[in-house]
This record gives C-alpha cells, sequence and structure tokens, in this order.
C-alpha cells in the first residue's frame, strides 16, 4: 500500500512563503490553499507541504507552536542529480533563504540543506541508487 505523506509547518506570511517556493519552481494545489493554508505539492499523489498561517496551524493541537529558538524536524527531499541539490539550494538562498551548513559529500550521497524564510530546514539530497557500494 502506497501512503501519501503530508507536512504541516507553521508560516508567518502566506503571499511571501507562496513567492519563496513559486521561485524554486513549486507548484500549488489551489483547491487546498486559501489566505491560511498553502497545499504545496512536492511529489504529485505522494507527498506534499501544509504551509499553514501560524494562528491557524495552531488550531491543529493543544500545545503551544514551536517558536525558532530550537530544532524539532529536519525535511529531506531527493533530488535526481547532483546538479538539481545545487540548483535548488542556489535559488533558495538567492530567494532569501540562507544556508546552515557547507555540502555534505561521501561520494555515493551528495546533499546541501537550506533554511527557508520561517527558518524551517530542507535537506536536498542526491543517492547513488547503488548505494555505498558504488564508490
Amino acid at each position: 500500500m502506497s501512503r501519501q505523506v503530508f507536512i504541516n509547518l507553521p508560516v508567518a506570511d502566506i503571499p511571501a512563503t507562496r513567492a519563496f517556493w513559486t521561485k524554486l519552481g513549486f507548484a500549488f494545489d489551489d483547491n487546498y490553499s486559501d489566505d491560511n493554508a498553502l497545499a504545496m505539492i512536492i511529489a504529485p499523489g505522494q507527498s506534499a507541504a501544509m504551509l499553514l498561517q501560524r494562528d491557524f496551524f495552531g488550531t491543529f493541537h493543544p500545545k503551544p507552536v514551536a517558536d525558532d529558538s530550537a530544532k524539532e524536524v529536519l525535511i529531506g527531499i531527493g533530488a535526481d542529480s547532483r546538479d538539481e541539490v545545487d540548483r535548488l539550494v542556489d535559488a533558495a538562498v538567492a530567494a532569501g533563504a540562507s544556508e546552515p551548513r557547507k555540502a555534505q559529500d561521501h561520494g555515493w550521497m551528495y546533499g546541501r540543506s537550506f533554511d527557508d524564510l520561517d527558518d524551517h530546514t530542507w535537506e536536498v539530497l542526491w543517492m547513488n541508487p547503488a548505494g555505498p557500494a558504488s564508490e
């Protein structure tokens, strides 16, 4: 059975968030987007990020919404090549993201990270399907 994944993240500014992710080449499902939420398509039919206005995000759980003083999660996105990793992270930085650490190159696996406008960390990874044995 295939399982879809929906990541829910609080954001401060819906229009700025849409503009940022659009610059990176991501699309949105406007059937599930409004002034409080953006349904960003990561992999059609497989995964999406629900980017929710902070106050609206807070209505989904009784605990307080975390601030940016600590990390709770790192979100990984696969890329088809090393060049795609670089293209996506470079585009994110050009659109206002920051890069929290240097690229990690293990030969068979290559990755870079960026912190988006709301300080969510996205790790973009390319892995050789043959795995570590391919080195």
